[in-house]
């Protein structure tokens, strides 16, 4: 019997397997060898016989002994059979029976040499079929034609051995050729049955894995997003933490109010800062959306107020808001272009410090929105703030995936410019 011993399960091994697959039901164990169909378990050494397989074995041995014992009886009754020819019949049924019990492991020298037996012994015939039928389930289809075939041609052979005096010679030999083609004809269904198992067994573990894959996939994807959240949330707060200590740095000597509004500003900055990075930890640690926080994600309704904590930091800002209802405005929309103006008022003050920053924002339902920032050249020397880009980048990740685009660059004349449109349906 080929394939391999059965043992444990392998650490990982998907949970989806069927419980017959366990220890816990021996009885409801498939065949032990189905692994000569199945590639994962057909290495390295030999099946155990399952008790299915015992079972099965045992109800084959029964079938070919009682097929022998009437073939017995048949040839007792008639006169012209010598003796010792009924002895050597006998003991060649009664061997291939024995052999019944090794269809498993050689199934194709066992079906060989029960043909032969076939030629001498009529007790034989049942464990003959029995072999053949092994070898229609256990063995690609060539092995079963060329011993069908070879099977089909020894029935002339046998009758001219030993004829059939209750039917014609023609009826005989077309029923023994049926019987040998349904034999045949069932041991390749059930083959097939057992192929399409396991087909459907490597399916559903095929299924898993993607499914395991997009699991994963979505949850990086979702994670690479708060990621971006993080950054757009807290790179304007931080900024003007950067600002307003950078002020008191430089002038020690700045009037106390001055003094005591930058450090108002520092405080809040501070508050709000440490509020949102709680909220972000909060939802990687329960492993919820970003929007599912208990914090309300700011829109473009919002966009009112970061204009105002950018002015109270000392910045020029001009808004041009030609939306007729902000409120209307999709709430996946209306972040994206909240994140986007952010982005752009934080890059204005750390890059471009005094001069005057134009927010635009225009767009109705059916023809998408439009978010402009733009600034001419700063007064004087242009600081040299360091950075990587990466909040530039992450705006027009935001804005590709929700199937939008954005541009930004210089305009020729030491300013800058940011301009994002994204996708407002009807």
């Amino acid at each position: 019997m080929s394939g391999v011993k059965q043992s444990e399960p392998p650490a990982g091994a998907p949970p989806w397997e069927p419980p017959w697959e366990g220890r816990a039901y021996p009885w409801l164990l498939p065949s032990g060898v189905a692994a000569e169909l199945d590639p994962d378990r057909a290495r390295g050494g030999r099946v155990r016989r399952t008790a299915r397989d015992w079972l099965v074995d045992f109800a084959a041995f029964l079938f070919a002994v009682i097929l022998g014992l009437v073939s017995i009886d048949t040839m007792a009754e008639r006169t012209d059979v010598p003796d010792g020819l009924m002895v050597l019949d006998q003991l060649i049924g009664a061997l291939a029976c024995a052999a019944v019990w090794l269809r498993r492991r050689w199934p194709v020298g066992l079906a060989v040499a029960l043909m032969v037996a076939g030629v001498l012994s009529d007790s034989s015939g049942g464990a003959g079929l029995i072999a053949l039928f092994t070898v229609a389930v256990h063995r690609p289809f060539r092995y079963v034609a060329w011993i069908g075939g070879a099977s089909v041609a020894t029935i002339p052979l046998i009758l001219w051995l030993r004829p059939e005096d209750e039917m014609p010679y023609p009826v005989t030999i077309a029923f023994l050729v049926l019987l040998t083609a349904m034999v045949i004809g069932w041991g390749m269904f059930v083959r097939s049955r057992r192929q399409l198992l396991l087909s459907l067994r490597d399916r559903a573990q095929r299924a898993e894995t993607e499914a395991a894959l997009r699991a994963e996939q979505a949850q990086r994807l979702a994670r690479e997003d708060i990621a971006r959240e993080m950054h757009d949330v807290l790179a304007h707060r931080l900024t003007l933490l950067s600002v307003h200590a950078g002020g008191l740095e430089f002038r020690p000597d700045a009037p106390p109010a001055e003094v005591a509004r930058a450090a108002g500003v520092i405080r809040d900055s501070a508050h709000e800062a440490l509020q949102d990075l709680r909220e972000i930890i909060g939802v990687l640690r329960a492993g919820e959306p970003a929007d599912d926080s208990g914090r309300p994600q700011p829109t473009l309704a919002a966009l009112d107020t970061l204009v105002t904590e950018s002015r109270a930091a000392g910045m020029r800002v001009a808004v041009e808001q030609r939306v007729a209802d902000p409120a209307a405005v999709p709430v996946s929309v209306g972040r994206n272009a909240y994140r986007i103006a952010q982005e752009g008022l934080t890059n204005a003050r750390k890059h471009a410090p005094g001069a005057p920053v134009t927010v635009r924002v225009a767009g109705e339902a059916g023809a998408g929105l439009t978010v402009e920032v733009r600034n001419p050249a700063p007064p004087g020397e242009v600081p040299r703030v360091p950075g990587s880009g990466q909040g530039l980048i992450g705006l027009t990740e935001r804005a590709t995936l929700a199937g939008g685009r954005l541009e930004h660059g210089t305009d020729g004349q030491g300013g800058f410019r940011i301009t994002a449109w994204l996708p407002w349906g009807p």
